[in-house]
Parts: structure tokens; C-alpha cells; sequence
């Protein structure tokens, strides 16, 4: 009986490990099978290729198109009659002032105020006799208005120096921190590539959960032999790959044609990339947890993500914003990926940068997946 006693655990122990080596297998089948159905019902759908990778894309060349070249502000001046001031200035002086306005010379000072009025100038330039210069300009462009007034002071104060024969007693050196080559595509692209992947994110997940559960997807799913953990992963690793490939073509198609220049440590915005869509999958979680139906959650997606996309800085700077409306920004996901993804891609930053981030987003994700799950229904009451 001895021997029959110590080969009796060795059976169950060698099936149990063939159980479980064949379970793994499974495991990993139905996984890598739900990932491939979930890619090709996205390639299938048109409309949702298009909005998830295509219309980010869109924003990204009309305000790359609409920006590319542009500078400092550019100013219209018409110039009535002869005005020494100007006439007289030659070499690096000329090219300097043409780089900021751009004259034209004409002979009607009446007809020419009135189209400072109407907005084809922003303003008028003559000299009297007496050699006082007179500037007409139009108020509709405070900020215009304002450059205007301090390039022509400029320009009168350099000339009466030249007048004079005097040395000016002190003088300014102001340089760009940036590279001088920086464009506003520098700005545009972390902050639409950030609202391009929180969109993507946050939709894909809330629409394919309330699908699911409407076309009884996810009742046949949990009587399957299949996870809830292995559904979800599958979900994550398409929500991952969609997110990398709107990333790629982001940086192809900014840096291809509109001269983005990446700097520093630009591949952390990989890892950043990887945390932000699982932070904005759990909101997308959520969304799909309490809605029940397609139109529902849309709506919710829709409410978060505009005012978020608009609050955190993605379409332009919140540098003069109300303080109120600092505080808000800073309590949203998108601001800290928009201002992480701007430092390393553009200002030169490193992995310090972005590391913050990727905890705080990370953390931002476990807690509304926590919440999410506690939500969640496998079908409809």
C-alpha cells in the first residue's frame, strides 16, 4: 500500500498542470480573438474611423494651414503722401519695420480713413509740414491698436536720436528664450494630439460598453468561458494601439508638412500617451456604466470632453484666464497631459516632466475604474 499511497498526488498534480497550461492557451486565444474582432469591426465602421482618427487629423491641418508662417503680428499701414520718417530709413532699419507693417503708399487721406473704418487698414500714416507725424488707427484690435502705437514711438524715438547725434544713455538687449525658429504648430500639436486622444478614449469605451450591453454582446460574453478581465484587456490593448497610431500620424503629418521640431526627450510622450488613454477610458467607463443607451452616452462623453478640451489649454493658452477658471483646468486630466506633452515635445523637457504626470494620470485611472466597476451591469434592467 506504501507505493500505491506515494504515486497518488502525482496524477492529479500533472492533469492539474495540463488543466491549467490548456486554460492559459484559451485564455490568451480569446483574448488575442476578441482584440482582432474589436480592430476590424473599428476598420468596418467608417463613421467611427473617421471621427476617432481622421477628424482629429482635420483640426490639425486647417490650424497648422491657417498658422504656417505667421509670426509677430503683421500690421496694414497705409501711407498718405510722403512721410520723411519712413521714406528715409534704408538697409537693416527698412527691413526691420517691413517685418512688422506692411505699407502702402497712397494720395487720399479722406478715402484712405475711411477704409481704416472699415477695416481694410489698420491705420493711416501721414506728415504735415511742420513734420509732426499723425497716426488714424482703428480701436476694433486693442492688441493691434497697441503695437502700432508702440512700433511708430519706437521708430520717431530713433530717428529724433539720429537727429541729434547723441548716443542713447542706456540700452535694451531683449532675446527670445525659445528657439527663434518656434512656430505656433510648436503650440497646436501636443495640445490637439492630447484632446485627440481623450476623444478617441473616452468615446471608444463608453459607446462600445452601452453596444455591447444593448446587443446582449456582453450577456452572451459572461456565460462564455471567458473573463471579465480578459473583455477588458482586449479593449485596453485596442484603445492603446488606436491612441499610438493618432499619435504617429500626428507627429508624421505636423512634422512632414507644417515644420513641427521636436526637442529634448520627445519619446516620453509615448509612456504619456500609454497613461492618459487608460485615465481617459476609465471616464469612458464610467460614462458607459451609467448610460443606457447609445445616445446617452454620447452625451455624457460630450459633456465632459468639450468643456474639458477647451478648459486645459488644447485649443489655446489659458495664460490670461480668470484665476476661477485656473483652478478647474487644474483639476482635469487633459491640462496636465496637454502642458507635459508641450514640454518634452517642444520646450526641450525630460523625463522629469513627464513622470509627475504619468503617476498623477495612472492613479486618475485606477480610482474611475474602481468606480466604474462598481457601476457596471453585464445587461439592462
Amino acid at each position: 500500500m506504501t507505493p500505491t499511497t506515494s504515486t497518488e498526488p502525482k496524477v492529479p498534480a500533472q492533469r492539474g498542470g495540463r488543466a491549467g497550461a490548456a486554460g492559459e492557451r484559451e485564455r490568451v486565444s480569446a483574448f488575442w480573438s476578441l482584440s482582432r474582432a474589436m480592430l476590424l469591426g473599428m476598420k468596418r465602421d467608417r463613421t467611427a474611423t473617421f471621427f476617432i482618427l481622421l477628424f482629429p487629423l482635420v483640426f490639425l491641418v486647417f490650424f497648422g494651414t491657417v498658422t504656417q508662417g505667421s509670426g509677430s503680428p503683421h500690421a496694414k499701414v497705409a501711407q498718405v503722401g510722403a512721410v520723411k520718417l519712413f521714406d528715409s530709413m534704408q538697409g537693416d532699419a527698412r527691413n526691420g519695420l517691413n517685418e512688422v507693417l506692411t505699407i502702402t503708399r497712397t494720395d487720399d487721406e479722406a478715402a484712405t480713413l475711411e477704409k481704416v473704418r472699415k477695416g481694410d487698414f489698420d491705420a493711416m500714416i501721414e506728415q504735415g509740414p511742420d513734420g509732426k507725424v499723425e497716426l488714424r488707427y482703428s480701436a476694433a484690435d486693442t492688441v493691434r491698436a497697441g503695437a502700432l502705437q508702440g512700433i511708430l514711438n519706437s521708430v520717431v524715438q530713433s530717428a529724433n536720436q539720429a537727429a541729434t547725434g547723441q548716443p542713447p544713455a542706456y540700452v535694451l538687449d531683449s532675446q527670445q528664450v525659445e528657439d527663434k525658429s518656434l512656430k505656433p504648430i510648436q503650440f497646436l500639436t501636443p495640445g490637439l494630439l492630447g484632446w485627440a486622444v481623450a476623444t478617441g478614449a473616452v468615446f471608444g469605451a463608453a459607446l462600445t460598453l452601452v453596444n455591447w450591453r444593448k446587443t446582449k454582446v456582453l450577456r452572451r460574453l459572461r456565460l462564455a468561458p471567458i473573463s471579465a478581465g480578459t473583455v477588458v484587456s482586449s479593449r485596453v490593448v485596442v484603445s492603446l494601439l488606436t491612441a499610438l497610431l493618432q499619435s504617429a500620424v500626428f507627429l508624421v503629418v505636423a512634422t512632414s508638412f507644417f515644420g513641427l521640431k521636436l526637442t529634448g526627450d520627445w519619446w516620453l510622450v509615448i509612456p504619456l500617451v500609454i497613461c492618459a488613454t487608460l485615465a481617459f477610458m476609465s471616464i469612458g467607463l464610467l460614462a458607459g456604466s451609467v448610460a443606457k443607451t447609445e445616445e446617452a452616452a454620447n452625451g455624457i462623453s460630450q459633456v465632459i470632453v468639450l468643456p474639458m478640451s477647451f478648459l486645459s489649454g488644447s485649443f489655446f493658452p489659458l495664460d490670461d484666464a480668470p484665476g476661477w477658471l485656473k483652478a478647474i483646468s487644474e483639476v482635469m486630466p487633459l491640462h496636465y497631459l496637454v502642458k507635459s506633452a508641450q514640454s518634452v515635445l517642444t520646450r526641450g523637457g525630460g523625463v522629469m516632466d513627464a513622470l509627475p504626470t504619468m503617476g498623477g494620470l495612472l492613479l486618475f485611472a485606477a480610482v474611475l475604474t474602481a468606480v466604474a466597476w462598481k457601476l457596471f451591469k453585464w445587461e439592462d434592467d
